[in-house]
Order: C-alpha cells, then structure tokens, then sequence
C-alpha cells in the first residue's frame, strides 16, 4: 500500500483526498496531539501505552479527553482491513485538535469542539545507523509542558534535522535549556555507558516515549543527567515506536559501534 488510508468524522478515503477544514486549530496553531501506533500482524501494538500518553497530554494541556480505546478500536480494524496490512507493517496516526475556531488569535474556544482523525499507511521499522550532530540552534524546553506532550508543533525538530543534513549528517541530538543532552529530532535517546543503558529523565524536557518507557518499565535502563559530550566507549541508539537507530558519528567523532541486529533485538524485546 502506497496510499494512506484516513478517516475523518464519519469518511473513509486518502490522507489526500480527504478534508480537515481551514479553521480547525491545528492547521491555524498546531494547537493539537498525535500518536503514532506501530501495526505489525494486522494488529496495533502497544496500543494502550499509546493511549494513555494521549489521554494524559491531552488533560495537560487543557483538552477534551481523546477518543477512548472502546471507539477506537472498531475504526483500527476496519483502517487495517481497507489498507490491506494483515500481513505488512504499517504506522497507524491518531489525531487531536482542539477543534474550529470561528474567532482569529489564540483564545481558547469553548470545549466540545474537538476534532479527531486518523491515517495508517504502510511503514517498514528502521534500524540502519546514523551519522548526528549536536544542534547548535535548537534546544529543548526543560520546563515547558508542550515538552511533554506528542504536539503537532514539530517546526523545531525540522530545522534541527535540516542543520544536521546541511552538515552532511542524518539527524541531529538537542540538548535543553539548562545544556544536557535531551533526545533526538524525533526519538529518544539511549546512551550505553560502562554495560549500563541511561536515557535523560523526563525533566530534561524530553518526550515521555513509550518504547523509552518500557524499557525503565523492565529495568533495562535507567535514568540519569547526560553532559553534552559522551565519553570514548559510549555507545548510542535513537529509539521510537518505528525505529531503533545506532549513532555511528556524533560531531564529526566515531562512537563504539552498535550493529542493526543488536539495535533491532534491543527494539524487539522492548515490544512483547
């Protein structure tokens, strides 16, 4: 599948053919959450992980609560089905916006207007290594609460990944406000350091990832203040819900390699 199937209130049809009118706040203020839900075997995996991340950004922020897992789930099969994924790997989007606004500016609108829609499309997981560099002009808020929260807002993570490609490198690492490494553009990060795995704690201002969080969850890796510059046999993996990647090259300097089998196990066991 090529195209990516989408639904939104009440039609099914492409994520380009499809509508979300010019008023709803996430295209005037990228005033929104978004979850991205691997699916492999014709089944969302760790689905309520996911949702409850949504759930819980969504009361930080002030939002209506997001759809709930009971009237999700009929609108996943049925996406999975019309995609043809039973067999195939795919990334399953689920959106939130606060909805129409009929007012200009920021002001927030009534509640009860928010807006829901979701995309599943066909999504091979990755686990080829990267070459980053350290941003030198974005940096991550450790204090702000959009920090916590999986927004449509992700202007930053570009320009962060466009300075990485203009340095010849693939993707870039952010450090915070305060100046420790926070995560990557889209991905949180690890860093194995003496046989330990430490990821920065979420007051770092980084992503509450799930596949970060399972793994604090089993014990695989622990948290802890990182300085910017990683040590001679510090070892590094960008990770997310569809990737796992090793980082090869940080700021011109090789880092002990890890291999893509080794990623890709370290990514597996973290779904099961």
């Amino acid at each position: 599948m090529s195209t990516a199937i989408a639904w939104i209130e009440g039609q099914w049809g492409t994520a380009a053919s499809l509508q979300l009118p010019l008023d709803d706040r996430a295209l005037l203020l990228a005033d929104g959450l978004f979850e991205t839900v691997l699916i492999r075997n014709g089944a969302p995996q760790l689905l309520q992980e996911h949702l409850q991340r949504w759930s819980d950004s969504a009361a930080l922020l002030g939002m209506d609560p997001p759809p709930q897992r009971n009237a999700l789930e009929p609108l996943i099969t049925e996406a999975i089905q019309r995609s043809q994924l039973s067999g195939a790997d795919g990334a399953l989007r689920l959106n939130w916006s606060r909805g129409s606004t009929p007012q200009r500016g920021i002001a927030l609108p009534a509640p009860g207007h928010h807006r829901f829609w979701l995309t599943l499309q066909a999504c091979t997981p990755t686990f080829s290594a990267v070459t980053t560099i350290t941003s030198r002009h974005e940096r991550r808020n450790a204090s702000s609460r959009l920090s916590c929260c999986k927004t449509f807002a992700y202007g930053q993570s570009i320009q962060a990944r466009r300075e990485a490609q203009e340095q010849g490198g693939d993707d870039a690492l952010l450090l915070n406000t305060a100046g420790a490494l926070c995560c990557g553009t889209a991905a949180n990060l690890l860093v194995r350091r003496r046989g330990q795995w430490l990821t920065p704690p979420l007051s770092s201002g980084c992503l509450p990832g799930v596949m970060r969080g399972r793994a604090l969850a089993r014990g695989i890796v622990v948290e802890t203040e990182l300085a910017a510059a990683f040590d001679a046999d510090d070892q590094a993996v960008l990770i997310n819900s569809l990737s796992c990647r090793p980082i090869h090259r940080l700021d011109g300097v090789d880092l002990s390699p890890i291999g893509e089998a080794s990623a890709e196990k370290l990514w597996e066991q973290l779904l099961v």
